[in-house]
């Protein structure tokens, strides 16, 4: 039988084209699912005056202190850690923060980098940017800006940049390696990286990699940490480092009504068995099954045996020399 090889690779590139127009599709639902959840927690009254919001971020380490520092409204309790506690942010520095919310590392970054530095969120939510532009002024910051933009195109210059932090939110972005290398090419030589995120500790069950609750849950789109420090490195990025901080993200059971990243209300004599309806809600239209679907599957599986809240750290190549390093083994 013979087969004519340009209608062979028609077909071919009629099911290639097929898929691409699939995979963007999916992109496009992740995206626009993201933006609607966390339009909900931007428009909510979630704030550290909240008992369950400020447990989550001290959960995650940031003090009474930091806290009471900011405006209450910059924290949702969305927090998987803090970065700006490991960043080494120094007077006078660029720090940009990717997915900065209602500016809670921003704000916090901004008393760091004091009157001659600059502290920059980028949020690709409206409402974020609405309600963190709305805290600074609210706080008489005049070092801060916000930016709406997605992290995989980040609005700034090459080598503008000295630090990156990011909370919680690079496990959002469906194109990860994009990400990679924006933060890459905005940092300036020797600049670093330290971000809190949440990594895998071993690939995901089919049902959790493929369910859109999940991703927006912030699993789903988490991927492996030798992924994560192997993306980092092919965006030129060195003497990365990935550390498990071995905080509970159960403790995001503690926040009611919150619309964000988190797990549902756990038995306290069993940690792993769903009792009630899961805290983020009520959220309207899919949000609400969106939900229902992560109750169910974080019922079947142990959150905190196949993910962990890690610590990022990442090096910028600079100038022969330098020696700055923000990561806990290679600071002297």
């Amino acid at each position: 039988m013979l087969i004519r090889i340009d209608e062979y690779v028609g077909k071919g590139y009629s099911r290639f084209c097929e898929y691409i127009f699939e995979v963007q599709a999916m992109t496009n639902q992740i995206l626009d699912s993201v933006k609607s959840k966390y339009g909900a927690v931007a428009e909510s009254s979630l704030s550290t005056e909240n008992a369950g919001v400020k447990a989550v971020a001290e959960a995650f380490g940031y003090t009474p202190e930091e806290l009471t520092s900011i405006p209450a409204e910059a924290n949702m309790g969305l927090s998987c850690g803090n970065p700006t506690a490991t960043a080494h942010i120094r007077p006078g520095e660029v720090v940009v923060d990717l997915g900065s919310g209602g500016g809670l590392d921003v704000f916090l970054a901004s008393r760091m980098v004091g009157p001659e530095g600059r502290a920059i969120g980028i949020d690709m939510t409206p409402e974020m940017i609405e309600r963190a532009r709305a805290n600074a002024k609210a706080g008489g910051y005049t070092n801060v800006e916000f930016y709406q933009s997605t992290i995989d195109q980040i609005p700034l210059p090459d080598a503008s940049v000295d630090c990156v932090i990011s909370n919680c939110v690079l496990n959002l972005a469906p194109d990860k390696p994009a990400v990679f290398r924006e933060i890459a090419r905005v940092l300036k030589p020797g600049g670093r990286v330290a971000v809190s995120d949440i990594a895998l500790k071993h690939e995901l069950p089919e049902a959790f990699a493929n369910s859109i609750a999940a991703y927006v849950g912030c699993i789903g789109g988490a991927i492996l940490i030798e992924d994560y420090r192997a993306g980092l490195l092919d965006a030129g990025l060195e003497h990365v480092e990935i550390v498990d901080s071995g905080a509970d993200l159960n403790a995001y059971a503690k926040v009611e009504n919150q619309a964000g990243c988190c797990s549902p209300k756990m038995d306290a004599s069993n940690p792993f068995q769903v009792i009630e309806e899961p805290c983020c809600s009520p959220v309207p239209d899919e949000s609400t099954s969106l939900h229902t679907e992560l109750k169910a599957l974080l019922s079947q599986y142990d959150i905190n045996a196949a993910a962990a809240s890690v610590k990022v750290y990442a090096i910028k190549p600079g100038a022969v020399g330098s020696k700055f390093c923000c990561a806990p083994t290679c600071c002297s």
